[in-house]
């Protein structure tokens, strides 16, 4: 707890949510399920009636991913760009959740769609913050050949975050899959450099040395469990914290 903080207060002022595409389709494995969109916007709602600010980056795998082209021959390139765009309608339906539940959102985007959300500026987005107003930030990094961790990572460095949170359906990271292996093991906590040496898949090894070299923070969350976002952001000992 820091010397700011009291017991009613969360132990971080803002933080980015990385939340994958996949998560919002449901149990049908592609689209948009708007049970689980809504569901996702309660969630957020909850941390931010705790006066935290949020930024959230959301992935596309729901729509598209673009390694089934890639494997049958599509340039990397346009698969990417796709992924991207796919980020986009993904923001679009969060940020519509998020507003139907009263819940003030913008949405920004890093590949220019005016017609339907904001360019991604670094100082606008900190001043919806400032606000109090969640911002959702799609389009990836806006390049190819980088993950959206990679682009919540980035993101998180511009507007100056404390702290990442990578939405899961686990408690934490573990050092094999604890839905295949019983005996699997949970760190509490761990180092970046032993997340890159271990190879665990929770994130990319990009994102995780674009942290360490900047000292953030991730906490990897199961996002679906009750009340364990709230726990998480008020600094209570939930998930796997990668620190330095």
């Amino acid at each position: 707890m820091n010397s700011a903080q009291t017991p009613n207060t969360p132990r971080y002022k803002r933080i980015v949510l990385k939340v994958s595409g996949e998560v919002l389709s449901g149990q049908g494995g592609y689209g948009i399920d708007p049970d689980e969109v809504a569901f996702m916007a309660k969630r957020i709602k909850s941390v931010v009636a705790l006066g935290l600010q949020v930024a959230v980056v959301i992935g596309g795998g729901n729509i598209w991913r673009g390694k089934i082209g890639v494997d049958r021959g599509m340039d990397q390139s346009t698969a990417d760009y796709m992924g991207m765009i796919a980020t986009v309608i993904n923001a679009m339906a969060m940020r519509d959740a998020l507003e139907r539940i009263g819940v003030e959102t913008r949405a920004q985007t890093v590949i220019e769609m005016n017609k339907v959300a904001e360019p991604y500026i670094r100082l606008r987005a900190i001043r919806h913050l400032e606000k109090g107003r969640v911002v959702i930030i799609a389009g990836g990094t806006g390049n190819p050949y980088f993950t959206t961790d990679t682009a919540a990572a980035l993101r998180a460095m511009e507007i100056d975050a404390d702290l990442m949170i990578k939405a899961t359906k686990v408690d934490g990271i573990y050092d094999s899959d604890p839905k295949k292996n019983p005996n699997a093991k949970r760190f509490e906590r761990i180092t970046y450099q032993e997340a890159i040496d271990k190879r665990l898949e929770v994130m990319d090894t990009t994102a995780f040395t674009l942290c360490m070299d900047n000292n953030l923070p991730i906490l990897v969350v199961d996002f679906w469990a009750e009340g364990m976002l709230e726990r998480a952001v008020m600094g209570e000992p939930v998930g796997t914290l990668v620190h330095r």
